[in-house]
């Protein structure tokens, strides 16, 4: 994934539901929070170039000294390194910790009766996704980018998967062309995060969810809502299902 010519190749609707604007006081809070964000949830993984300096200050609508302050914390923390130079910037160096079910039930224990809160709004959000996504009349572009995440998704490593299936969701959730159902379905994730990080790797469900991911992707590039529908809520049961079965 890592991009070595100098140039940021993505596409600039890539990445909208986590750089928005920043709108609350605490501008250098929030910036670190969104790059945070867009880290964990894989739209930028480890060896990526984040965007160029100039872009991504407008993009979260911040001064170019908060991001500059923001992405030294951040590589104070080793999420981040910035590099000099032609092909230089600044690039993605955190790794997801390994599943660990201790943590897993510590971070239930943690959100409580929000767990099945959480499940319900992401279940909500990511079926209204594929279907609005399945509506659309998408570019070519829209269409190979949506392959392009299934395809990184279906050769990821087990240390790669949990980010790379983030980074597939939330590229649906992209391709609706509603900024504020994109941002739902990123916030969705986040609340979720830790304990879909903790879910020991299975090879016999990451085989059912690759089955679903193509169904979802298929039905989505052939205009088909209901198929769309039908393939993204069997897949988020399955998750759910398997979550609530490592609590029980």
């Amino acid at each position: 994934m890592e991009q070595t010519d100098g140039h940021d190749t993505r596409v600039d609707w890539q990445g909208g539901a986590i750089f928005r604007p920043v709108r609350t006081g605490n501008a250098f809070e929030e910036t670190v929070e969104r790059i945070l964000e867009a880290i964990k949830l894989g739209v930028f993984g480890y060896g990526d170039r984040l965007p160029a300096e100039r872009e991504l200050a407008a993009r979260l609508n911040v001064s170019r000294e908060t991001l500059r302050e923001a992405i030294r914390s951040l590589q104070q923390a080793h999420c981040v390194e910035s590099r000099r130079g032609r092909y230089g910037g600044t690039f993605v160096t955190y790794r997801l910790p390994p599943p660990d079910l201790g943590e897993l039930r510590r971070a239930v224990q943690d959100m409580g009766a929000e767990l099945e809160d959480a499940l319900t709004y992401r279940q909500v959000l990511e079926i209204g996704a594929s279907e609005q996504a399945a509506r659309r009349a998408l570019t070519e572009e829209q269409r190979e980018y949506l392959a392009e995440r299934l395809a990184e998704l279906e050769q990821a490593t087990p240390d790669e998967y949990r980010q790379l299936d983030s980074r597939f969701h939330l590229a649906i959730a992209e391709l609706t062309g509603s900024h504020s159902l994109a941002a739902g379905v990123a916030e969705s994730r986040m609340r979720l995060n830790d304990l879909l990080n903790a879910i020991p790797i299975l090879e016999r469900n990451i085989e059912h969810a690759s089955d679903q991911h193509r169904a979802m992707v298929e039905a989505i590039l052939g205009g088909d809502t209901e198929a769309a529908r039908r393939a993204t809520e069997e897949h988020l049961e399955a998750t759910a299902a398997l979550l609530r079965g490592f609590l029980g």
